[in-house]
């Protein structure tokens, strides 16, 4: 038995409790929970934006230890540090064919397994197939990405989702070149890592915008060289700020279409935005035709950062340890399981950068 926070019913609130956690199968590797971030899918699971099978224990990102193994498992053993990947690509798909394994059919088909079940018998699922918001999971051995040396195992949670995705963001779907400007709109986990990566990047000019005044001390020690608190003139103001052309990049991070919109109208003329932020099927972005032509944009979506999780680790783990990627900058609360709900406030409140559930 584990302590872990279930979803008893979408809209309803996590519970603390008791789960009956098997030993691991066939194919399978239990895990002990060093952190779990707390990400705002895991807010749009719980409230019904995007679909999950329930009661279910959520939690997506995450790192900890292998303490069992499974039948014919191989590419990990008892003792090893891991990183949880709630995306494994199955392979075989169209999409992995291609290379694009971000978008594979099959990844998240493990979501609708029972993995656990309740203290009264209650088939639990793996929200996001790794149901991180637990001392321990079980989850397959696809799911496990090895640590590599000299990245913090706490703070390495957070490669499991907001620094692949907001890195990826910035490196794989915009590709930001040196010397390029960039704005990155949201400054919560994702958003702090999308600075960062635009600093690695080289861009010349980053300015960060958040509803928030209270985190551009966050936001300019991420990277950015600019702060301003969204408003309706903030594409003006980011053309003021580059010689009324605009930027190269904008990076939205927070999924609503008035953002999207404003994202968009802050790019130059051929600039390029990359939508990183999950809004609700109500939320409608409008363009006229005149204008696709006229400036000549491009506007792309972006899942899990367009990121192969097993080749991008290694190299975020060399940006760890040369300095250039501070991990524990994206952290502004470290709580116990019972802070989640308050962490999900925050969040809808928009305070502070991640949360991390550290067990």
């Amino acid at each position: 038995m584990v302590r872990a926070a279930v979803l008893p019913a979408v809209g309803a609130p996590l519970e603390i409790a008791e789960i009956d956690l098997p030993d691991p199968g066939p194919g399978q590797v239990r895990v002990r929970l060093a952190a779990a971030g707390v990400c705002h899918s895991d807010l749009s699971l719980s409230d019904g934006t995007m679909r999950v099978p329930v009661p279910a224990v959520l939690g997506h990102e995450g790192a900890g230890t292998v303490v069992a193994v499974g039948e014919g498992v191989t590419g990990v053993a008892p003792g090893a540090l891991v990183v949880l990947n709630w995306a494994p690509a199955c392979g075989s798909c169209h999409a992995c064919s291609l290379g694009e394994v971000w978008l594979c059919a099959n990844a998240l088909n493990g979501a609708a397994d029972v993995y656990a079940r309740t203290a009264d018998g209650t088939d639990l699922h793996p929200g996001l197939n790794v149901a991180a918001f637990a001392e321990e999971t079980v989850v397959s051995a696809g799911c496990v990405l090895p640590l590599p040396e000299g990245v913090p195992l706490t703070d390495a949670a957070l490669l499991g989702c907001a620094v692949l995705t907001g890195y990826g963001a910035v490196h794989h779907s915009a590709r930001v070149r040196p010397g390029e400007t960039v704005a990155v709109y949201g400054v919560g986990g994702v958003g702090l890592a999308a600075l960062q990566a635009a600093r690695i990047a080289g861009a010349s000019r980053i300015v960060a915008v958040d509803v928030s005044p209270a985190k551009e001390e966050l936001a300019r020690a991420a990277g950015a060289t600019d702060y301003l608190v969204a408003s309706d003139t903030t594409a003006r103001e980011i053309r003021a700020l580059t010689g009324k052309q605009g930027v190269d990049v904008a990076v939205e991070c927070v999924g609503r279409a008035s953002t999207i919109r404003t994202a968009w109208d802050s790019t130059r003329r051929g600039g390029r935005t990359t939508v990183v932020g999950i809004g609700g099927k109500d939320q409608q972005v409008t363009f006229n035709a005149l204008e696709i032509f006229h400036w000549g944009r491009t506007l792309a979506g972006c899942v899990y950062g367009n990121a192969d999780p097993a080749a991008d680790l290694p190299l975020l783990a060399e940006h760890v340890r040369e300095g250039r990627l501070d991990l524990g900058a994206l952290v502004t609360e470290r709580i116990a399981l019972e802070g989640i709900p308050a962490a999900f406030e925050n969040m809808l409140a928009g305070k502070g950068g991640r949360a991390l559930v550290v067990f």
